[in-house]
């Protein structure tokens, strides 16, 4: 090895040379087979690779994320549930698989595109690597791909469903498949990746009692909530305000979740009875679109969505700007919350397209932002959201307290 490293130092163009030829190596050593698959796009433009994970086909509506780490957290966010994953990162799998690392109990994607799938990885502390944890998902992956093109096609086109092959190869086949998936918007999925049941997580003594409604609710949320003393108990989305309240809670917490918000008219007036009762209310991604619907204020499909951890939001209340995770298709009508100034006030808003981002119900304790402040995986700089949720239940508590008196 020491007459390698000397030749590197001698000649800078052969250290290039054989640097690029190493990295290649490494990033291109699946231990499956290479075998064929293929990606092909609702508008007909297709990509040949190479396929990873379970033997099969898989359809969805395509979708990138921006995020460079944290693989595992995304695959498992049930708001990705049912949609096919583009990963703008280059490497995928490179730090293994842990089990504590996921925000659902198994893989919500229904399939991933990325353009290096590594077998091997670095980290000690890993479980399993990636390959292994696809089989034991049941999940398929086409690697090889210029995932850059694919991803400033989306961009150009929009959002689309697509299906990934490894066992049919043939286009005019493929084709005949992806007609019957159903489109995206008018979908209504939180239902699917909710609970069955409501479980409670926390100390029973705790300060707080949070009734959290439960549309694909991710680990982290649930964890930031009892790390600030709230004792909460999940409960399924179809949830009616009855059951709510029977938990005595000192606030509702609404869940992020998948599809489109307008199909669930159950969650919609739910939350419209709860903010009418005055009881304090914070909603994240799914839950702000619905707190938002609940006010009278329509949602719509987005062009490709928000999908990364690099948001820049501004804070209008603040002044501050956040970098911020994000994971949504759906968002709240610009043009249709000014109809409303009257009643609801804007907090935030996207710095590079002018999205809402976050708004509160005026006169109430209510208020919701269409981001993750939870921040699995991502930056912690909207952290803070969740303790302004506790001081406006502490608040509200206080009201009633000087009420009653």
């Amino acid at each position: 090895m020491q007459p390698f490293f000397l030749s590197i130092r001698q000649n800078d163009q052969l250290y290039f040379l054989i640097y690029i030829f190493a990295a290649e190596m490494i990033t291109m050593q699946p231990s499956a087979e290479f075998a064929k698959a293929i990606l092909l796009l609702e508008d007909g433009t297709y990509y040949e690779g190479k396929a990873a994970g379970k033997t099969g086909t898989a359809t969805g509506e395509i979708c990138f994320n921006t995020g460079m780490t944290g693989y595992q957290e995304v695959f498992t966010d049930p708001s990705y549930y049912g949609q096919i994953l583009v990963t703008t990162h280059v490497h995928i799998g490179n730090y293994g698989v842990q089990s504590d690392e996921v925000e659902s109990n198994h893989m919500q994607i229904n399939a991933l595109v990325c353009k290096s799938f590594i077998d091997e990885y670095s980290r000690p502390v890993a479980d399993k690597s990636i390959q292994a944890y696809f089989e034991d998902q049941d999940r398929i992956c086409i690697y090889g791909i210029d995932t850059r093109s694919l991803v400033k096609h989306i961009r150009s086109k929009g959002a689309m469903n697509a299906i990934i092959s490894n066992e049919d190869t043939d286009i005019e086949s493929l084709k005949a498949k992806l007609k019957a998936v159903p489109s995206m918007e008018g979908l209504e999925l939180a239902s699917r990746v909710s609970t069955r049941v409501s479980y409670e997580v926390g100390d029973s003594s705790s300060k707080y009692r949070i009734s959290a409604l439960d549309f694909g609710i991710k680990t982290n949320i649930i964890r930031c909530l009892v790390e600030r003393g709230c004792h909460v108990k999940v409960f399924p989305a179809k949830s009616t305000m009855e059951e709510l309240l029977a938990f005595s809670p000192h606030g509702v917490f609404l869940s992020n979740g998948p599809g489109d918000p307008a199909s669930m008219t159950y969650a919609i007036e739910t939350i419209e009875k709860v903010v009418s009762a005055d009881i304090p209310v914070f909603g994240i991604c799914l839950g702000h679109q619905l707190l938002a619907l609940s006010q009278g204020v329509k949602t719509h499909k987005m062009h490709h969505g928000h999908r990364g951890m690099n948001h820049a939001v501004l804070n209008t209340v603040t002044g501050k700007c956040e970098i911020t995770t994000q994971n949504h298709g759906f968002g709240v009508s610009p043009e249709e919350i000014a109809k409303h100034a009257d009643k609801l006030e804007v907090t935030h808003v996207n710095l590079n397209d002018q999205t809402i981002e976050g708004f509160k119900v005026k006169g109430r304790p209510a208020f919701s932002v269409q981001y993750h402040p939870e921040s699995s995986p991502g930056p912690h700089d909207s952290r803070y959201l969740f303790d302004q949720y506790l001081s406006v239940i502490t608040e509200h508590q206080k009201a009633l307290s000087f009420q009653l008196n």
